[in-house]
């Protein structure tokens, strides 16, 4: 055999290794199947109805826990569920109202938000009258019956919608700090006004966010929230001073008052009920803040409770649906084409995140008590309906964005959008820009036809008006409709 031949008959080439399959670590195949799912056209409409359903939930469970020792009255015959069962209806009212606001054409909504916001301040008004109550010393409540209803609650959403439409009007001057601040502004500090003469000091500071969420999502100028800010905190100081127990809050949260008799009681048994919470809570019910120990529990102090009972596990969970809550709106702003939906629903996300930080630093005891509500856990009534009214708004302005309304008009509303019988949304139009209105002025309204009433009628008036500059249109007319000799030469001398 010769060396050619032996070399043709060595060993064979070796078969190419396969490649090892990577396997992806459960981290990220969960973030990319989340990526995936946020990607669909309605998925921040799917969000919004998710946390609005478990937010409420969460508080009907809630208030149930804090409402029943409270509720029991021998005396008045009231049982354990009173107080609860009140709740229910108020959640069935908001449940009513959540659907009007994501069924109701957002373009009608633009068109009533100046006459609610008049509405509003005339309610504003008239509270202070006799036909105001007053309720924990605040005269800002409307009793009829058994029910009773804050006017300031709805001034916060119709001042957010007003506030939008006319800053869109003024987009393209809202450079000039005349047409920024009026009247937005003017009206603004009037609500403050009237809301302070309540006195209504949590009111004042939530109408205040709505402002500054209005402004900012408007794009002024960042000085102007500098002066801002030092004049609210100077109005805000002022306030404090002129009233004995606003002046004897601040100063407990400020000395940290381990006095728990004194002016500090609500903060320090909210602090304590924390701590007894631990990780996992006492269990539901088996709190000690329910039987009188820390007051209006149900209300502006039931975070302290789902501490008490659900414990730092439950505490981080609210937490979470309230960072959702501000993700998925202003994750609504900015895929809005819109300017007034993307105006609306930032400062809607911001109002409601805001407020429910408000009440969770009060709680835990960053901030000095306000007596401000939790959004949609808190014991119901007008700032329940209102706060699912504003998840309604949220919810329509998420099928707005172009995705989403190409999707439903080319694949139908969908299992939520039948079930909920919601029209179709309108996809955006630009308003019609006026070439050369500017240039011409008055040019332009010269340029249009007169009303019937306002032309001439006779030939002689005819006549007339061809000799006056300017009218070419009418002169044309006039000459065209001479004497049939005239035109005819006139199209011969053409031909």
């Amino acid at each position: 055999m010769t060396a050619v031949e032996d070399r043709k008959s060595g060993p064979s080439p070796r078969p190419p290794r396969k490649r090892r399959e990577h396997k992806e670590s459960p981290f990220v195949a969960f973030r990319t199947a989340l990526t995936a799912w946020l990607s669909r056209p309605l998925a921040s409409f799917h969000l919004v109805l998710a946390l609005t359903g478990v937010l409420t939930v969460i508080g009907i469970v809630m208030v149930l826990s804090a409402s029943s020792v409270a509720s029991y009255n021998p005396k008045t015959g009231t049982g354990v569920y009173a107080q609860f069962s009140k709740h229910i209806m108020f959640v069935a009212i908001g449940a009513a109202v959540f659907w009007v606001g994501l069924r109701v054409p957002l373009e009608r909504v633009r068109r009533l938000s100046a006459t609610a916001t008049v509405v509003c301040l005339g309610l504003l008004f008239l509270v202070l009258t006799p036909l105001g109550s007053t309720v924990n010393g605040s005269q800002g409540w409307f009793r009829l019956g058994g029910f009773a209803f804050q006017p300031v609650e709805a001034a916060k959403v119709a001042l957010a919608f007003w506030g939008a439409h006319i800053l869109v009007i003024k987009y393209n001057i809202i450079n000039q700090w005349r047409h920024l601040l009026v009247p937005v502004v003017p009206i603004a500090l009037l609500m403050f006004a009237l809301v302070m003469m309540q006195p209504d000091l949590g009111g004042t500071v939530t109408l205040a966010v709505v402002l500054l969420a209005l402004l900012w999502f408007a794009g002024a100028p960042k000085r102007l929230f500098g002066v801002i800010l030092a004049g609210g905190l100077a109005g805000v100081l002022v306030l404090a001073i002129i009233e004995p127990y606003r002046l004897a809050r601040v100063l407990s949260f400020v000395s940290g008052d381990p006095d728990v008799s004194a002016d500090g009681f609500q903060a320090n048994q909210a602090k304590l009920a924390l701590a007894d919470g631990g990780l996992f809570g006492k269990g539901l019910g088996q709190g000690q803040s329910n039987w009188g120990y820390l007051p209006n529990v149900q209300n502006d102090f039931i975070f302290a409770l789902i501490g008490e009972e659900l414990g730092f596990i439950g505490c981080a969970v609210v937490l979470g649906l309230f960072a959702g809550v501000a993700v998925v709106g202003l994750r609504i702003a900015t895929r809005n084409l819109d300017p007034w939906i993307r105006i609306v629903a930032g400062t809607l996300t911001v109002f409601l995140v805001a407020q429910a930080g408000i009440n969770i630093g009060y709680v835990v005891g960053l901030l000095p008590v306000t007596g401000v509500t939790l959004p949609l856990i808190s014991y119901g009534g007008t700032s329940l309906v209102i706060t699912m009214l504003i998840m309604g708004i949220l919810a329509n302005a998420a099928r707005h964005e172009p995705e989403a309304v190409a999707a439903l008009r080319s694949q139908g509303p969908g299992k939520f959008g039948r079930l909920l019988r919601l029209p179709a949304p309108e996809p955006y139009r630009p308003p019609a820009k006026r070439k050369g209105a500017a240039a011409r002025g008055g040019a332009a309204k010269a340029a249009r036809p007169a009303p019937r009433t306002a032309r001439p009628s006779t030939a002689q008036e005819r006549r007339r008006s061809v000799r006056e500059p300017g009218r070419r249109t009418a002169a044309r007319t006039a000459v065209n409709r001479g004497t049939a000799k005239r035109g005819t030469a006139n199209r011969r001398g053409h031909r």
